[in-house]
């Protein structure tokens, strides 16, 4: 293995996404020279929430609309569950070579910045299999170097 796993970095983080802060699952580490990331469960915020919960079902909205905060969020997951994070997938996982880690004065967390040209991606449809794809994801990318293109 060109970069074992007792060399990966983990980060609490997601490390891609444009709506990466709406999703409570999150896996991002650090292969070598690349960064693995997986993201999924969105739940968009609540003005959102409210607006595609009326477009879809005006009856089931005006008779929950009172319900705020906590008591929202679980009555809209409860009936609508979590949005895709991309066509026809609730999970997904993407491989970007990995940038300069973030020490700034505000966050300094050290995840690597990454360009959004995503070299690999596999999409999901439960925890499980994004679980087991991110790992997978990573385990392929340990056995590369950058620049080596994959055996067809």
């Amino acid at each position: 293995m060109k970069h074992p796993k007792e060399s990966w970095e983990w980060f609490g983080s997601a490390g891609h996404h444009c709506a990466s802060r709406w999703c409570r699952f999150h896996l991002t580490t650090k292969v070598g020279p690349w960064l693995v990331s997986t993201v999924g469960e969105y739940v968009p915020p609540r003005d959102v929430q409210r607006i595609r919960a009326e477009a879809r079902e005006p009856a089931w909205f005006r008779e929950n609309d009172h319900f705020r905060g906590d008591a929202w969020d679980y009555a809209y997951l409860d009936r609508f569950g979590y949005e895709e994070v991309g066509h026809n997938r609730s999970y997904e996982t993407m491989v970007f070579p990995a940038g300069p880690p973030c020490w700034t004065e505000t966050c300094s967390c050290g995840l690597p910045s990454q360009d959004g040209a995503a070299e690999d991606m596999r999409g999901y449809n439960s925890a499980r299999e994004a679980t087991e794809g991110h790992m997978s994801m990573c385990e392929k990318y340990a056995e590369r170097e950058i620049g080596e293109k994959e055996q067809e």
